[in-house]
């Protein structure tokens, strides 16, 4: 564990922990590997199981308290994971940012944790066809097979039309009965902007979750250099090992948006001066 914990958040190699610890490169490697693929068996049926219909409720309202979106059950997006070019790989791994990456697609909650990731796919593929090729959205969303719960009404609507719980993404991906997307930007009257920013605030979880990974576990401030078998494995190790070390340790949520005492949507213009 001592070596797989260094190796996760300091991101050194594994030539400089073979330097440090004066055992050979391999077995490092076949350590690191065997104790990343224990980590995950033993811990992804406690932290990353299926929810319950009572948990998505709660998730619900967690998510609303604190982006003031309604029946929302969290944020999709995926994230670029770099790597070393596999061998024989050809272009499929290279995105579109310039460099070879495999890709993580998670769905994250209010608290910046991981409800469910997909990683594997290729960095050349967008996140609207790997989100629909995941086992989380072909199998289950697509399914019914995720005990989300019925529709009910908007807050403040008791009497309103009872709407789906959904879950939010940007632009690139497709709309659906579970899946809420943006308006284009374009021509937008006041009542679909601040839709977009509702929306935009909710999303802003996973966003704020992959930085939160990123500065915990250090191993992504750089290229990934293993197979791609096993960066997978890394990278599920090091998601589970996030939402591990948040609810054990705790977190302290504060909000710092702005809350704009909004009472109409009608524009009003200033001069500028």
């Amino acid at each position: 564990m001592l070596f797989t914990s260094r190796y996760l958040a300091t991101g050194n190699s594994f030539h400089s922990l073979h330097y440090e610890y004066l055992l050979g490169v391999t077995t490092i490697r076949e350590i690191v590997r065997e104790t990343c693929e224990s980590i995950w068996e033993c811990l992804r049926d406690a932290f990353m199981s299926q929810k319950s219909e009572k948990d998505w409720l709660r998730t619900a309202d967690e998510c609303y308290e604190r982006t003031n979106f309604p029946n929302c059950l969290g944020a999709v997006d995926g994230k670029h994971i770099r790597m070393c070019k596999p061998d024989d790989s050809g272009s499929l791994y290279f995105n579109y940012k310039n460099f070879f990456s495999t890709v993580l697609m998670a769905l994250v909650d209010a608290d910046y944790c991981f409800i469910s990731i997909d990683v594997g796919a290729y960095g050349a593929s967008n996140d609207c066809n790997i989100f629909k090729n995941s086992n989380f959205c072909k199998k289950k969303l697509e399914g019914n097979h995720l005990n989300i719960p019925g529709p009910r009404p908007l807050p403040n609507e008791d009497n309103g039309t009872p709407m789906p719980f959904v879950i939010v993404g940007d632009e690139a991906f497709a709309q659906s009965q579970h899946v809420l997307r943006p308006y284009p930007s374009r021509n937008l009257d006041v009542a679909r902007r601040i839709y977009n920013y509702r929306l935009t605030r909710a999303r802003r979880m996973v966003e704020c979750a992959f930085g939160i990974l990123c500065n915990k576990w250090r191993i992504f401030h750089r290229a990934i250099d293993v197979r791609p078998d096993f960066c997978d494995v890394i990278v599920k190790t090091c998601c589970i090992l996030h939402k591990f070390v948040r609810q054990r340790d705790g977190f302290q949520f504060q909000d710092t948006l702005y809350e704009c005492p909004l009472e109409s949507t009608r524009w009003f213009k200033y001069d500028r001066d």
